[in-house]
């Protein structure tokens, strides 16, 4: 199966359960990996293949409008998203707060949907 992959994404979004975190935006990495549907013709094109530049704005579109307590239902929401909008048959999400406690780089949650081929 091909699969088209978006590396370090970083965003600025409000996430987390404290309550600083529901109104101070962080900063966060997302990666993602997913399953294109099968090809309709040896040539391929832009509609026989996933437009990565939409998944990215559409995956900022989403940040921007709802607030997430915990990364796993980010990672959850973003892979339905991509499953359901984009017709991904499978996705893999990571997510990861940078910097967010002393003495760590990063730490996140990491999701697989759908069936591999």
């Amino acid at each position: 199966m091909d699969t088209i992959f978006i590396s370090e994404l970083r965003l600025e979004t409000l996430v987390g359960v404290y309550d600083w975190e529901k109104k101070v935006p962080q900063k966060i990495q997302l990666d993602l990996e997913f399953g294109l549907p099968t090809r309709k013709s040896k040539e391929l094109r832009l509609e026989d293949t996933i437009d990565y530049a939409a998944v990215v704005s559409r995956i900022e579109a989403a940040l921007a409008e709802k607030h997430f307590g915990l990364l796993e239902n980010m990672a959850e929401h973003l892979a339905g998203l991509v499953m359901k909008e984009f017709k991904a048959p499978w996705v893999k999400v990571s997510v990861a707060k940078l910097a967010p406690l002393k003495n760590v780089k990063r730490l996140g949650v990491t999701i697989e949907r759908g069936a591999r081929a």
